[in-house]
């Protein structure tokens, strides 16, 4: 049965219901069909969405703009120097007029409180692009091609290697909504945040699944369908890359580690990615890697995100 989403802002995947979660992806399964076959779908006409950006970003500027213009609306691009945000106006104020000239708001920043401020102060949906703690549109979307790739999900196992970051937190609360089974394997010092471990577990405990977090990277891809990692130093982390290399060396994605996944598992990375790094080319160009085809459901599930909440 269909759910009513609209209005409804999108903050962290966890606040989503399963329902919601597969009405989502049913729907950018009806957009990617109909983008492929040229049939017009202005879902949005005439509806207006607000791209604020204290990060860049190639993928998420790009889907979004494109997304909103094939939904028949308008996409503003609002950068750093565009705003008065946390400089002369706090965001309240900039919540409750935004609201008057938009009907929806995308953010990729660096503070998560700022989305939900934005969300709780604002009369319009508020989607999160990117905070330091959540990634929830571009988990959603990994959620999206793994069905795609592999079916039900609740017979699956992701493997995520490398920091416990935003990524990590966004797969914790995705895999555990939809009971799929997700290890973890980091650095003791890089361990992800310990609220999303602990709702992520009552997710799992409801749904059947498991979660694990080890050190052991070996030890999390035995039998992975799915090998998932991200880059090491994030945005806003570079003077600490040489450093995080030193612990993170040990968790590259490489032919010897994916020996112990299983023979047709598929290799995911959000990118941008830095090879020889966190993955090597011999894995991300290779025919298990679906690197591009979830890069281009960045697409299709941000577009159904739009068309439901706004």
């Amino acid at each position: 049965m269909a759910v009513n989403m609209k209005g409804k802002s999108l903050v962290s995947i966890n606040d989503l219901s399963l329902e919601e979660i597969y009405q989502i992806f049913d729907l950018s399964k009806s957009l990617k069909q109909k983008r492929l076959t040229g049939e017009k779908h202005p879902l949005l006409e005439g509806k207006k969405l607000g791209m604020i950006f204290s990060k860049p970003s190639t993928r998420t500027r790009v889907s979004f703009e494109t997304g909103i213009y094939e939904l028949g609306g308008i996409g503003l691009y609002l950068g750093p120097n565009d705003l008065q945000l946390g400089r002369s106006e706090n965001i309240y104020d900039t919540a409750k007029v935004l609201s008057r000239y938009l009907d929806g708001i995308m953010i990729r920043t660096f503070s998560h409180q700022d989305v939900l401020d934005l969300a709780r102060y604002g009369d319009i949906p508020v989607i999160n692009g990117l905070t330091d703690l959540l990634h929830p549109c571009q988990v959603l979307t990994d959620l999206f091609t793994i069905t795609e790739k592999k079916g039900d999900l609740r017979k699956l196992k992701l493997a995520y290697l490398g920091d416990g970051n935003n990524m990590a937190h966004s797969l914790l609360h995705g895999c555990s909504k939809v009971g799929m089974d997700i290890v973890l394997a980091t650095p003791s010092n890089y361990k992800p945040d310990e609220t999303v471990v602990k709702n992520s577990l009552e997710n799992a405990k409801y749904m059947g699944s498991k979660i694990e977090i080890l050190e052991d990277p070996v030890e999390a891809v035995k039998n992975a369908d799915v090998i998932y990692t991200d880059v090491w130093a994030s945005m806003g982390q570079e003077a600490e890359a040489e450093e995080r290399r030193k612990y993170f060396v040990r968790y590259q994605v490489n032919p010897e580690l994916i020996e112990n996944a299983k023979d047709d598992y598929i290799f995911m990375h959000c990118l941008p990615a830095h090879r020889g790094d966190e993955v090597v080319d011999e894995v991300i160009d290779s025919k298990n890697s679906v690197v591009f085809d979830e890069a281009e459901n960045r697409l299709h599930v941000q577009k159904a995100i739009m068309a439901l909440l706004m």
